[in-house]
């Protein structure tokens, strides 16, 4: 997606340690409009996959998730990074290692939210190593459901998550593919 990238280039900022600061318009404060468009394409790029809920985690990827549910007509399902005492007794649980926060978080969703009937679409903000949609994945695995796709907004295509998952024969629509990324720039995947 040429806007992405350009609106990376305008907005994003690299920090050290090669983290992408987008959030005036994707992480932190959102840019609405744009972030429907991001949604229309990926809901585009899965148009006919008999796609039937969304899958992401909290927080950052609910924004792009709920933008995409819009123009697919679905619900959004995120997984919680810890359990409240309204979920259902029937949990899936898995464990997650966040690159970003240098954390594992046990994360959670409610059995009867998330069954073998479910196509699933998985959706993030960022794609770096995977270990979030693996995690994501292995939650739709549990149910017996069926995993049709992951999108994410930006890749970090040098970190190899998207590529892995590839590998593996998963289908994975990234609207923006970074292949290096320093402060003195940033290339893209072509």
């Amino acid at each position: 997606m040429k806007a992405l990238q350009e609106k990376i280039l305008k907005e994003g900022k690299v920090l050290p340690g090669n983290v992408l600061k987008v959030s005036h318009f994707l992480n932190h404060q959102l840019d609405v409009d744009f972030l429907m468009e991001m949604g229309k394409e990926i809901a585009a790029r899965f148009e006919g996959a008999g796609v039937n809920k969304i899958l992401t985690i909290e927080a950052s990827g609910i924004a792009l998730a709920v933008a995409t549910a819009a123009h697919m007509h679905v619900p959004v399902l995120f997984a919680k990074k810890s359990a409240s005492s309204n979920m259902s007794s029937g949990k899936l649980v898995t464990q997650v290692a966040s690159y970003t926060h240098h954390k594992v978080y046990n994360v959670v969703v409610s059995s009867d939210l998330l069954t073998e009937k479910d196509r699933v679409l998985i959706i993030d903000d960022f794609l770096a190593c995977g270990n979030a949609v693996v995690g994501l994945i292995d939650l739709v695995h549990q149910a017996h459901a069926e995993v049709v796709g992951v999108s994410a907004a930006i890749e970090k295509g040098y970190q190899g998550g998207g590529d892995k998952l590839r590998e593996e024969n998963i289908r994975v629509e990234s609207l923006a593919i970074i292949e290096e990324l320093s402060e003195q720039g940033i290339r893209f995947r072509n």
